[in-house]
């Protein structure tokens, strides 16, 4: 009888074992220093999406983790640690930062835990360290500025200066524009990042200014982009250097940027691969409950983090909520049968996506409140262009 008994416990706890009640997602974001309004923005769209699902994945129940990187690559490492090895997550999501995510991705991939970034996008990781456990929800960090590139070379400008923080993402948003604008670079400045970045950007617009290029290209995120153009505009360059940027104006610092009576915002054209007025279901419900929420209108941030807490749910749901299994759970994931705030929504060899690029515009809406809306396509299931360079072809 003893022997039945030990035999049925051990059956149960194998059972138990083998069919967790709740999957375990780490979040690593910035929820410290000044760059914590990105992170506020990706925790609001994820624990809306949790919402959303009802707090389940299939069968299972979701918790979600937080770790703070504190906008710093070894804080941003530690805090994966924590969540692979401590808390021992399924599935680790997040990271703003290029440098961030390439310091960490060993300790996730390696763990044989699946990875998924809701932002960075280094080139590194969607070419020759693509990896099979590493999926996106975001972009290659070249895609967004080679539209811009198209979108300059069809509206004529024949030069151009470039302005960017000197870490992984700046060189490649720099690198994106080059890739495509077929016109002359006459300047190009990397200035300090990090936790002591440069914010005081008077004499770069100074040598701009001189430079008598027809456009200026920047990509300055987070606290930068209102200390930017708050320069800009107070250096009046509106009219005779016309500014074009990619995460920098957005829907963090559009409110910024309004209440402080930054009109050259107005009318300023970006790319990007989301926008709040994308018609189909998905993003009008994600848009309007978070407009209820938390006040304001999403950011592509939340967008991204909010579709990689829904991918993880449909993979899940997938699998009937066996982890165990990482080969099946892995082919859920590149599957990606969840309903996008970006409409359709594919991977592609090198699990980075495969989507549309669009031109928007800041425009004010109906309530006077500052945003954008999409005026052109510039490219329709883009491949981004490391992805020949991934072994997983």
């Amino acid at each position: 009888m003893n022997k039945l008994l030990t035999a049925a416990l051990a059956a149960s706890l194998t059972a138990t074992a083998a069919y967790a009640e709740s999957v375990k997602i780490g979040f690593v974001t910035t929820l410290t220093t000044p760059a914590a309004v990105i992170g506020k923005d990706m925790e609001n769209a994820v624990n809306l999406a949790v919402e959303h699902l009802g707090g389940k994945a299939g069968p299972l129940d979701i918790e979600v983790i937080f770790g703070d990187d504190q906008f710093a690559p070894e804080a941003g490492k530690q805090a994966t640690d924590k969540l692979v090895k401590q808390d021992n997550v399924d599935f680790v999501a997040g990271y703003i930062w290029s440098h961030v995510l390439l310091a960490s991705r060993k300790s996730v991939v390696d763990a044989d835990k699946i990875l998924i970034s809701a932002n960075a996008g280094p080139s590194q990781m969607a070419g020759k360290l693509c990896d099979k456990n590493y999926f996106s929800t975001s972009w290659q960090n070249d895609q967004t500025p080679m539209a811009m590139g198209e979108v300059l070379n069809k509206a004529g400008v024949k030069s151009l200066y470039l302005m960017a923080p000197n870490y992984a993402a700046g060189k490649d948003m720099t690198a994106g524009v080059e890739r495509t604008f077929t016109g002359e670079i006459v300047g190009k400045d990397l200035t300090k990042w990090g936790a002591d970045a440069q914010l005081d950007f008077s004499a770069e617009l100074a040598k701009a200014k001189a430079s008598g290029a027809d456009g200026l290209f920047v990509f300055y995120p987070g606290a930068a982009a209102g200390a930017f153009v708050k320069q800009y505009q107070q250096a009046g360059l509106k009219d005779t250097l016309p500014l074009y940027s990619v995460f920098t104006i957005d829907g963090i610092s559009l409110p910024k940027l309004q209440q402080a009576g930054f009109t050259d915002a107005l009318g300023s054209k970006i790319t990007q691969e989301w926008d709040p007025s994308l018609d189909n279901a998905a993003n009008q419900k994600f848009v309007g409950d978070f407009k209820e929420k938390f006040g304001t209108y999403p950011s592509f941030y939340a967008a991204q983090s909010y579709d990689a807490i829904m991918l993880i749910a449909s993979a899940v749901a997938a699998v009937d909520g066996n982890l165990e299994d990482k080969d099946a759970l892995r082919a859920a994931v590149k599957a990606a049968d969840f309903e996008s705030v970006r409409g359709n929504f594919k991977f592609g060899t090198n699990n980075m996506p495969v989507q549309n690029f669009y031109l928007r515009e800041v425009v004010e809406d109906a309530d006077g409140n500052w945003t954008t809306k999409v005026v052109d396509t510039v490219y329709t299931d883009h491949v981004d262009s490391f992805a020949a360079e991934c072994s997983m072809n």
